[in-house]
């Protein structure tokens, strides 16, 4: 009896414990995200969309759009800054839950993750000096550098204006910036919104300019989107905090802050 007893015993905790981890491989992306209590956002440093001020507290228009999106779903946002080139294998890999970072929604990402529905309007831009970007004829044998697995990166390596051209692959976008600004290479491709909040005027970078002359057809229609594991059901309730935004007007009103409202295809 004791030994049947003892294998009915056995039996049911069996049934239990795999019960158990029946329900954690059937929890949904959203379930898990809200019995952490925090969304982990994956994010590179770039003006301005996150960035640091003068008492080295994060700001910026995703920051900030991040937190709104956040509080509507009871989670708290929590930043990482990441390796872009990275991003999808720190997403699949749950170490970040999501790519918020003025990411260009493309076919291929399309195809590898959950992406909101778009939400900013870019384009890729070159930038220069102000005297080199004024005696610019040509790309050709010109050093131009790009955040690695960024759509800048992608037009240098796919957009035929670029073929004779040395491509300079760096950390971030900053660090493009940083290559012009230091001579180390003759220009980079970056985001256009990133240059409306990184070069010009009242910048650390008051000598660099975007090259209206370039020509280049890649690039030149892109959207943001904020990219999630496939299949993320987390997407549908980001999509539905970002409507409830822009109806009481909080990301109109946080676009206007950084001077982006031009560019918010949300509105």
């Amino acid at each position: 009896m004791k030994k049947i007893l003892a294998l009915l015993l056995a039996l049911s905790m069996v049934f239990v414990l795999g019960a158990c981890g029946g329900n954690n491989a059937e929890q949904t992306d959203a379930e898990y995200i809200t019995e952490k209590g925090e969304m982990i956002i994956g994010i590179t440093i770039f003006a301005p969309m996150n960035y640091y001020d003068a008492n080295n507290e994060l700001i910026g228009f995703e920051t900030e759009f991040a937190k709104a999106v956040c509080d509507k779903l009871g989670v708290t946002a929590k930043f990482q800054e990441i390796n872009w080139a990275a991003k999808e294998t720190e997403l699949n890999g749950k170490t970040i839950d999501c790519i918020w970072n003025g990411m260009t929604i493309d076919a291929e990402r399309l195809e590898n993750m959950s992406i909101s529905t778009p939400y900013m309007q870019n384009k890729q831009v070159l930038i220069m000096k102000a005297d080199k970007a004024a005696a610019f004829t040509s790309i050709d044998g010109l050093k131009i550098a790009a955040e690695g697995g960024s759509a800048g990166a992608n037009v240098i390596e796919n957009d035929a204006y670029f073929a004779n051209a040395e491509f300079v692959e760096v950390e971030d976008m900053a660090a493009a910036l940083m290559e012009v600004a230091a001579g180390t290479s003759d220009g980079c491709v970056i985001d256009y919104i990133t240059a409306l909040g990184s070069i010009g005027e009242g910048t650390d970078y008051a000598d660099l300019v975007v090259v209206e002359s370039a020509t280049f057809e890649l690039g030149n229609d892109e959207q943001y989107g904020i990219a999630f594991r496939k299949g993320s059901d987390m997407t549908a309730k980001v999509n539905a905090a970002i409507t409830e935004l822009v109806a009481d007007g909080t990301l109109q009103s946080i676009a206007a802050k950084y001077k982006l409202e031009n560019e918010l295809i949300a509105k």
